[in-house]
């Protein structure tokens, strides 16, 4: 990589992708025990470190080509995206009663994880030509119903709260597009008003889930346990927290899913109010720059992949954060860069490529 890509690479979104990347590498190795199968303690740690690190030597060759050709293969990665999702209907395997993975070889992929980003790469290129243009019903919905197919198929996994986060996606780019606000409010308050509808379609766990966050002691030994148990470890947590592998619900076994969606509670009671803190500090740095390099990118296409991203990203640690702390429902959205997860690592590490290649292109490069 030349001197004058150096010069323009956005060296505030790395640094701030580095260190949550090395803070979850922490935290996972602290709030993970024995694996069963290896014997080892740190078998967590070490596979999340060699997929960053292979992630980011990839992120950094890709770097090298213009994102600007994305664009020609909008609808080709849309129909790949389509035969992932329908794979995992027909050759997933399931585990904590969805089925959302499909194996290779060692590899345990989740295709609704690397969906998003496809999604986004994809719902840019058409909207591409239809800045300004969103101005009615007849306008809006085939665009709703692109993004509706993938959507009902991560649904039927069931994987609700990754069918949300294409919501989210999905109304932070057609916003960037200029969309109509009265139509947006409107369809909100349609949303708002078919809620109780929508509540006969949710499975009997989605909708104790939802209980469950009004009063986490209607089922405290089931589906209330989640919650109540990290709104302990974080609250345990206090200003300084109790130190690493000093996590008394997090070494003890009380927290479950302590290093994939439940890992900021670990960081609350472990390293306290000030860790916490520090973390939303870093993805506050990471929003502001993806917010910054969709207002200063050189085309449209570039524009709405940064903001899709961005608020991809936004959503996850809204809901993530929302979830461990009492304020949102229990949905299984990881923590970017933070949770274990190889399909989320990679599809967050190509995603900071993404922004880093359209920051570079900002201007015409010179050679």
């Amino acid at each position: 990589m030349s001197k004058r890509w150096l010069r323009r690479t956005d060296f505030n979104l790395v640094a701030a992708t580095v260190a949550i990347i090395i803070m979850s590498l922490i935290i996972i190795g602290s709030a993970t025990h024995i694996n069963a199968a290896t014997q080892e303690r740190y078998w967590f740690v070490q596979r999340q470190g060699i997929f960053a690190i292979l992630n980011g030597a990839v992120a950094i060759f890709l770097m090298n080509f213009d994102y600007k050709a994305l664009q020609r293969y909008g609808n080709r990665l849309y129909i790949l995206n389509l035969l992932m999702l329908l794979a995992v209907m027909f050759l997933g395997h399931s585990a904590l009663g969805a089925q959302r993975w499909i194996q290779l070889g060692p590899i345990t992929l989740q295709p609704s994880e690397f969906s998003k980003l496809i999604m986004i790469i994809s719902l840019a290129a058409i909207l591409e030509d239809k800045v300004g243009k969103l101005n009615n019903l007849h306008d809006l919905i085939p665009v709703a119903l692109y993004v509706g197919l993938p959507f009902l198929l991560v649904l039927k996994q069931p994987d609700l709260g990754t069918s949300l986060v294409f919501m989210a996606i999905f109304v932070g780019m057609i916003f960037a597009c200029g969309v109509n606000l009265r139509l947006l409010g409107g369809a909100f308050g349609v949303g708002i008003a078919c809620l109780p509808i929508l509540w006969h379609f949710l499975k009997d766990y989605q909708k104790m889930r939802i209980m469950v966050f009004m009063d986490p002691n209607v089922d405290p030994l089931g589906s209330g346990y989640h919650i109540i148990q990290s709104k302990i470890a974080v609250g345990s947590g206090m200003l300084l927290g109790k130190g690493l592998f000093g996590g008394t619900q997090s070494q003890l076994n009380f927290l479950p899913e302590n290093h994939t969606d439940f890992i900021f509670a670990v960081v609350g009671e472990e390293l306290g109010f000030i860790g916490a803190a520090f973390l939303l500090l870093l993805y506050l740095v990471l929003l502001w720059r993806g917010i910054m390099i969709a207002r200063n990118a050189s085309d449209t296409f570039g524009r709405l992949l940064a903001v899709g991203i961005t608020s991809m990203w936004a959503f996850h640690v809204l809901v993530n954060v929302g979830m461990t702390t009492g304020i949102m429902p229990v949905t299984g959205i990881p923590l970017p860069f933070m949770s274990y997860g190889v399909s989320s690592l990679t599809t967050n590490i190509m995603s900071i490529a993404i922004l880093l290649n359209i920051h570079m292109r900002k201007q015409k490069l010179l050679f």
